[in-house]
């Protein structure tokens, strides 16, 4: 049995797979490791030939996920598939120096630490070519997560580090969200007790091959790991991601609205049916984005999957109708009957849509 693991998740790194190997095993000198590269079914044929190399080096292992993606879920099921006392997390674009793991690892093999970080911020550490944009997101995104944190991290937005087994699993079993890539921050809030931490000073290299992962849909799943944090034991946190958007889906049915009764001469029926196609359709693909970002339908099934959507928000909008007007009926205030409504609306369409809309 190795005493390391070192997972990294892939997505589309097929050219970088055999640096990594390579780097790992002059790094790791005299250590009993493997390596466990965790594919999200990369298109370029990542799995196949991280598979290819594993023939060759039985240190190699591919774990290839079929349906499922993201960064977090990734790392979470390479650590659970190593019998290692000790695992490490790194990326596979060559960014993280895999010359830091023999200090990693001797820290816990010392005793007395949880997890040891790769740190950008402490002295001797480094940003590398960083743009000023990206350091300021990155600044921003170490703000907002003193709002969970367990811990006074010096650089939660890292993505290296390594960790005790018994650790690892009291993460695991205390409620990890395992949503988009920051799973840093996930384990230490979601840890039982304050994670016994050490940081280590690494400068962030630049990526050798493929693209960066980094965009609008990374910030979004990091807010929403940051929400089912702070309220995700009293709401679901897609429960709050589809009711923002079904907020933003109100304000484009007023604009259509207002655009095809007051501007275009429409009548109002016609011009309040074509606004509630619009917003059900604008609120179907923002869903279909962000939502349920894990499920996303793509060609044919979009198209049957807005239909049942628009038919799943339909019964859901007689209902809001219904339950409002019962209890404007029975002299309930109008406000309060029209937002019992919608939040009756509101928790239908969820809850079909969840089901049947995005099913898993």
């Amino acid at each position: 049995m190795p005493e390391l693991t070192v997972v990294v998740p892939t997505f589309n790194e097929a050219g970088n797979l055999a640096a990594v190997v390579a780097e790992v095993e002059q790094a790791l000198a005299g250590v009993d490791w493997e390596l466990l590269f965790v594919d999200d079914d990369s298109p370029d044929g990542t799995a196949d030939r991280a598979r290819a190399m594993a023939q060759r080096d039985r240190r190699v292992r591919c774990l290839q996920r079929i349906g499922r993606r993201g960064l977090a879920s990734a790392c979470i099921e390479g650590m659970l598939a190593s019998s290692a006392p000790y695992v490490a997390v790194m990326d596979g674009d060559l960014q993280h120096d895999p010359a830091l793991l023999p200090a990693m690892l001797d820290t816990l093999r010392g005793g007395g630490t949880d997890i040891v970080i790769g740190s950008r911020h402490v002295a001797g550490g480094g940003l590398g070519d960083f743009s000023s944009q990206r350091q300021g997101i990155s600044r921003l995104a170490t703000r907002l997560s003193r709002a969970v944190l367990k811990a006074d991290l010096s650089d939660p937005m890292s993505g290296f580090f390594m960790l005790t087994r018994p650790a690892l699993m009291d993460c695991l079993r205390h409620g990890v969200s395992a949503i988009g890539y920051k799973i840093l921050v996930d384990l230490f809030a979601s840890a039982p007790r304050p994670l016994r931490f050490a940081e280590l000073p690494y400068t962030f290299r630049a990526r050798q091959a493929g693209h960066s992962k980094l965009d609008s849909k990374v910030v979004w799943d990091y807010l929403m790991l940051l929400a089912d944090k702070l309220v995700g034991r009293f709401v679901p946190v897609r429960f709050l991601a589809f009711s923002a958007v079904g907020g933003l889906g109100v304000g484009v049915h007023l604009a259509v609205l207002g655009l095809a009764f007051r501007g275009l001469g429409m009548g109002f029926v016609a011009a309040q049916a074509l606004a509630t196609l619009v917003a059900m359709g604008f609120n179907y693909v923002l869903n279909n984005s962000l939502t349920y970002r894990d499920r996303r339908r793509r060609g044919w099934r979009f198209f049957t999957g807005w239909l049942s959507f628009v038919l799943a928000c339909s019964v859901g909008a007689f209902a809001n109708v219904g339950i409002a007007a019962y209890l404007f009926d029975r002299q309930t205030f109008w406000l309060l009957s029209a937002l019992s409504g919608v939040l009756v609306g509101a928790v239908w369409n969820y809850a079909v849509t969840s089901v049947y809309t995005w099913r898993t």
